[in-house]
């Protein structure tokens, strides 16, 4: 039977029915049984209140169980969820609504406070937030919390959802259901979204819970559905923590909760930050995913120092397809490229005649919503084979032109970076006078090694790098910009910082 994400969690839910699914921030557990009796229920009684099947929902409710079993029942009703922040601004959001066009929205009752008029919206507007008034929105509605100013009259609770329906029917096999839209990249003029079915999410799930061996001896403590819902298919028990919480702004409160998990996800920066605090991580984690960002091998050497019985995976995927490849922290450094891994099983990669990584499989993507189907996604990204491995070698988007020469930043940064003394490397082009562009190596150094390091640095580029891909200025900076909630690296802020 073809993969579904739907019928995989009820089949986990019936198998491992007394035994724990999911854990709030609170320490509040619902078992395995009550899931699937909220999805459930949540379903038949969307289907009462008019839902039909392709209808799509708008939906800002934070991370969280209740989070959860919404979406799933949703989907189980027939309907699409749409991941949607109202916060992108009103051009934005407008044209994101109508390419959606949702019947439904479901949001926290503070986000209907905080978007109709009173002084809630106010505050968000003396903050830079410009709220759509989502109470306003021509659609039916859901609240998650209490009832506020701001909330439409008729909205349905959450609450009243869930509750179990004796004889609840589980939807038929459909893994060709549209299930999710997320909006990616775009503009205000042509906004971009990927639309995932119940199958090619299934085959992701499977793939992850497969590869990390996740089962009903695993905790997976995480607020990513990348990882958790895995944990769901595969029988483990999925820990949140509070929304909004940050690793890096307490490692600490970061131990506190991973204590008894087994797996979990950070982003290198987020892990970068628990390392230099010295705070020690639970003994009872078998296995960090790292993603959403470049795994460089001077980070992965810390963390197997700091962790000996952990192991690393570097996860490389993107929206469109999820996941690619894994590769193990030893793979990673003992490779000395940015090693991306072999293609995890069923998915298929090639390289275009420019080196542009294409790549397909059952988990890829149905397309992106209003245009037509896709047999394979283009990356964007650039590698080449060695054996039967993948190596990234840069971004197109990245390229530095220099005269005739093309310059990819990602060939050559997992070697810098591999220095003695470098924590970070990052090539940026800046435009020069004529049009060419100048190549600025920014760096970060290693606790204590910061003197002179510039300087040992470029000395040893000649006998490390290409002759064309040598830097015009090599520079060293206290810390290297992050941006977004992924925290990646802000080459935008660069350029503009070493612009002249």
């Amino acid at each position: 039977m073809p993969d579904d994400l739907l019928l995989e969690v009820l089949r986990a839910a019936r198998e491992h029915g007394p035994r724990p699914a999911l854990t709030d921030a609170r320490g509040r557990t619902s078992t395995y049984r009550e899931l699937s009796d909220r999805v459930l229920g949540t379903a038949h009684r969307l289907r009462a209140e008019g839902m039909r099947t392709g209808t799509r929902m708008l939906f800002s409710v934070r991370p969280g169980p209740d989070a959860i079993v919404l979406a799933l029942g949703t989907v189980a009703a027939g309907g699409t969820v749409v991941f949607i922040d109202p916060g992108v601004g009103p051009e934005l959001f407008a044209s994101r609504f109508a390419l959606a066009d949702p019947g439904w929205a479901a949001a926290e009752s503070l986000l209907y406070a905080a978007s109709a008029p009173g002084p809630l919206r106010a505050l968000a507007r003396r903050r830079g937030v410009l709220l759509p008034n989502y109470g306003r929105l021509p659609l039916r509605h859901i609240r998650s919390g209490p009832w506020l100013p701001g909330v439409p009259v008729r909205a349905v609770s959450t609450r009243s959802l869930f509750r179990a329906v004796p004889g609840a029917v589980p939807p038929d096999p459909d893994p060709d259901q549209e299930a999710v839209v997320v909006f990616t990249s775009g503009t205000t003029a042509t906004p971009k979204a990927v639309v995932h079915t119940r199958g090619s999410l299934g085959a992701a799930l499977r793939t992850l819970a497969t590869r990390c061996e996740l089962g009903p001896d695993t905790r997976v403590h995480t607020d990513q559905m990348m990882l958790g819902l895995p944990a769901l298919v595969a029988g483990a028990h999925w820990t949140m923590p509070p929304y909004g919480f940050a690793p890096s702004a307490d490692p600490a409160a970061v131990a506190a909760g991973l204590a008894g998990a087994t797996h979990t996800f950070l982003v290198p920066a987020d892990l970068a930050v628990i390392l230099d605090s010295g705070v020690a991580l639970p003994g009872s984690l078998r296995q960090v995913l790292l993603g959403s960002a470049p795994v460089l091998p001077p980070l992965l050497k810390r963390a197997q120092r700091a962790l000996p019985d952990v192991e690393f995976l570097a996860v490389y995927g993107m929206t469109e397809i999820l996941p690619v490849a894994i590769a193990t922290a030893d793979e990673k450094i003992g490779h000395g490229g940015d090693l991306l891994g072999r293609p995890l099983p069923g998915v298929s990669a090639r390289l275009a005649p420019d080196g542009e990584l294409l790549v397909s499989g059952p988990n890829l993507c149905r397309g992106y919503l209003g245009e037509p189907p896709l047999t394979e996604h283009a990356t964007g990204d650039l590698a080449r084979w060695d054996d039967d491995r993948l190596v990234l070698t840069g971004r197109k988007k990245d390229m530095i032109i220099r005269g005739r020469t093309n310059v990819y930043p990602g060939l050559y940064e997992p070697a810098i970076a591999d220095l003695p003394g470098v924590a970070g490397a990052v090539m940026v082009g800046v435009p020069d006078a004529i049009g060419d562009e100048r190549i600025v190596l920014v760096l970060t150094a290693l606790p204590g090694t910061s003197a002179g390091l510039a300087q040992r640095v470029r000395a040893a580029l000649p006998d490390l790098i290409d002759a064309s891909a040598l830097p015009d200025e090599v520079v060293l900076v206290d810390e290297l910009p992050l941006a977004g909630r992924l925290r990646k690296i802000d080459r935008t802020a660069l350029r503009e910082r070493f612009a002249r």
